[in-house]
């Protein structure tokens, strides 16, 4: 089990249940935060959620998960801080104005015709 997958099983929890506020909370896709729960459910081999019409309710192996997930959010360490990129960069000059579209019937943009 990853812990970001353990992070979106509480985060479900913490929102009375409610996968769509849970997703939103997240920010991230409803559908990803189903497929992130069926996996975890076939990781642990039980059902963690019972599923009816009137909402969701945790199982017995759910309660056991949910402390254990909150206990390794809390024992992990903090994630390290990525450096910030200098700013700036190379600067690209503009080079002409680029191709025209080419018109059927019509010569070529930019191209002389030859004289004689």
């Amino acid at each position: 089990m990853k812990l970001t997958q353990l992070e979106q099983f509480v985060a479900v929890v913490d929102n009375g249940l409610h996968v769509p506020r849970a997703a939103e909370a997240l920010g991230m896709p409803l559908p990803a935060l189903y497929s992130t729960i069926e996996k975890l459910e076939a990781e642990v081999g039980q059902p963690l959620f019972t599923r009816s019409k009137s909402g969701w309710s945790l199982t017995a192996p759910g309660a056991l998960l949910l402390d254990e997930a909150r206990r390794r959010i809390a024992d992990a360490p903090a994630p390290i801080a990525k450096p910030k990129a200098p700013a700036g960069g190379k600067a690209k000059a503009s080079k002409g104005k680029g191709r025209a579209p080419v018109v059927k019937g019509q010569p070529k943009p930019f191209k002389k015709r030859q004289g004689r």
